[in-house]
């Protein structure tokens, strides 16, 4: 067993505020026992893509202060997501998970982009500037469990979640307030059961990004249990960091007492059955 925390914040263009509330935030975490510590999508800019460090991750200056911390703090970090140079000249929204040895343990390049018309009056078009990423990433063994690296949008397409077979499922998001109003938690609580898998999702809450943009993220950062219980909720309103403990014991008993991962048949190519 082990302490787990989600952040939430509210982030701008200003990289600088960005990353010193972040840091601020993971601090908190860990001075309150957190092992693995996880930061929003897009924490560190929410803004015109021209003005994002759009570099390879290794040289993100927002990743490279998060390897400190890991190291002095002897800790996991799920830096949500940053913006990565793609070779098409957009941009990949990748998410990285970085060891206590200060390293970049692994990369995710989200796959599923947010092209949509929201009632609210507000346009995404996330693949104007954003590249999508091609394959899954391998899980990584850490604390004795293995986690998965998802990214918001992504929470909508439950083979991927199925694909990564995961026992910690990272969901760092910055829903927005209409979508996240209606299917945030119903679709967070619904990957944990089907795949009896702790979700890890913490998120953008508020207004975030250039005030002319009007955008409004939903919040409500959270940990799910394997049983689809919300067991850590950092609300709707403000930032900050909800806490819970990941047990390797409860999700034992979960799969054990409803063994529906070895029930599952495989039946996309079967023949229709006969009349």
């Amino acid at each position: 067993m082990f302490q787990a925390a989600v952040v939430q914040m509210s982030s701008g263009p200003d990289r600088e505020a960005n990353e010193a509330r972040a840091a601020a935030l993971i601090g908190q975490a860990a001075d309150r026992g957190a092992k693995l510590v996880g930061l929003p999508e897009m924490f560190e800019h929410i803004g015109p893509a021209a003005e994002a460090f759009a570099g390879p991750v290794h040289a993100n200056r927002a990743i490279l202060k998060i390897l400190e911390v890991c190291k002095d703090r002897e800790i996991w970090v799920l830096a949500g997501s940053v913006a990565e140079l793609a070779p098409d000249g957009r941009i990949y929204n990748t998410s990285t998970l970085i060891s206590p040895r200060g390293e970049i343990a692994a990369q995710y390049r989200k796959i599923h982009l947010f092209d949509v018309d929201i009632p609210d009056g507000v346009r995404y078009r996330e693949s104007d500037q954003v590249a999508p990423g091609t394959a899954p990433a391998p899980t990584v063994d850490i604390l004795g469990l293995k986690i998965g690296l998802t990214v918001c949008y992504d929470l909508r397409f439950p083979e991927l979640y199925r694909a990564l077979g995961a026992d910690v499922l990272c969901v760092p998001a910055a829903f927005t307030a209409y979508t996240g109003r209606a299917h945030w938690e119903v679709l967070l609580r619904a990957r944990a059961i089907e795949n009896q898998a702790y979700v890890f999702a913490p998120a953008q809450v508020g207004r975030i990004g250039p005030a002319k943009d009007n955008r409004h993220a939903w919040g409500h950062a959270c940990i799910v249990d394997p049983w689809g219980e919300v067991v850590a909720d950092a609300g709707g309103e403000s930032e900050g960091i909800a806490m819970a403990a990941i047990d390797e014991q409860r999700l034992a008993q979960v799969r054990r007492d409803l063994p529906s991962l070895k029930h599952r048949r495989l039946v996309v190519d079967a023949p229709p059955q006969q009349k």
